[in-house]
């Protein structure tokens, strides 16, 4: 379905949002993270809207991830309400999750949400991520987990999320599936791709044998030795651009 362009009708900055998550939820098509058109990434607008609070943008329902154009993402306030003129319209339901860390969390620009097979997979494992490979390094000391409460629809649940999340940037939904936060969409493309890489990675170990730990006084050195290793700049900035070149190649058209 053609959509109209809003690249006129909106400010640079919202323009560079849209293209930029129109981007993730492709990427998010390409390394098989969808679950048809059930979940969701949103993002909060640089500017606060004409009453003064946050707006966010969203998938219209009914779009595959790989079919999001920049132009086609919904603008929403922070009960879910769409603001923008669409042909298609907004899932409020599957926006319980997302405004309940948006409004938790003020460095939280982006927040994904997952249902793939291995990270719901682990999400039921009693353990959770276990410390045996170096993905899972990367995530153990900003990794929380929610007890699952049936579909997340109801918005008493979102306190319990919120205390749950903390200050992480991941969060493990039990029975359900995973979450992960940036200040940057970037960012929180790059803490899904950990997450997800670190459940696929102890599926695939879990069916060949024993497992080996990883020492704990290792898990301890971990946050400093990426802070040598990232140089002041986080590796989701650092990948961001070349993720791009390779939407570019395989699945143009999300900035239109």
């Amino acid at each position: 379905m053609k959509i109209a362009s809003v690249k006129e009708i909106v400010s640079q900055s919202e323009w560079a949002l849209r293209v930029d998550l129109a981007a993730c939820y492709r990427l998010a098509a390409l390394y098989g993270w969808t679950d048809l058109i059930f979940t969701h990434i949103s993002a909060k607008l640089p500017e606060a809207g004409s009453n003064g609070q946050p707006e966010f943008l969203i998938n219209p329902y009914g779009l595959l991830f790989e079919e999001i154009t920049a132009s086609s993402l919904i603008k929403i306030d922070a009960e879910g309400r769409q603001l923008s003129a669409s042909p298609f319209h907004v899932n409020r339901a599957g926006f319980i999750i997302h405004s309940a860390v948006h409004s938790a969390r003020e460095d939280a620009t982006c927040v994904i949400h997952t249902h793939t097979r291995a990270g719901v997979a682990v999400s039921a494992q009693r353990q959770g991520i276990l410390p045996i490979s170096q993905q899972a390094t990367l995530l153990l000391d900003s990794l929380g987990y929610h007890t699952y409460e049936g579909v997340a629809v109801h918005e008493e649940e979102q306190a319990r999320l919120q205390h749950d999340l903390g200050s992480n940037q991941c969060l493990i939904l039990r029975n359900h599936g995973l979450l992960a936060v940036g200040p940057t969409i970037a960012d929180a493309f790059m803490n899904m791709y950990t997450l997800e890489s670190a459940c696929q990675i102890q599926l695939a170990a879990q069916s060949g044998g024993e497992l080996t730990m990883i020492p704990a006084e290792v898990l301890q050195g971990v946050s400093a030795a990426v802070d040598l290793m990232d140089g002041g700049v986080s590796r989701g900035q650092q990948a961001w651009p070349a993720l791009l070149r390779r939407l570019d190649r395989v699945n143009p058209g999300y900035d239109a």
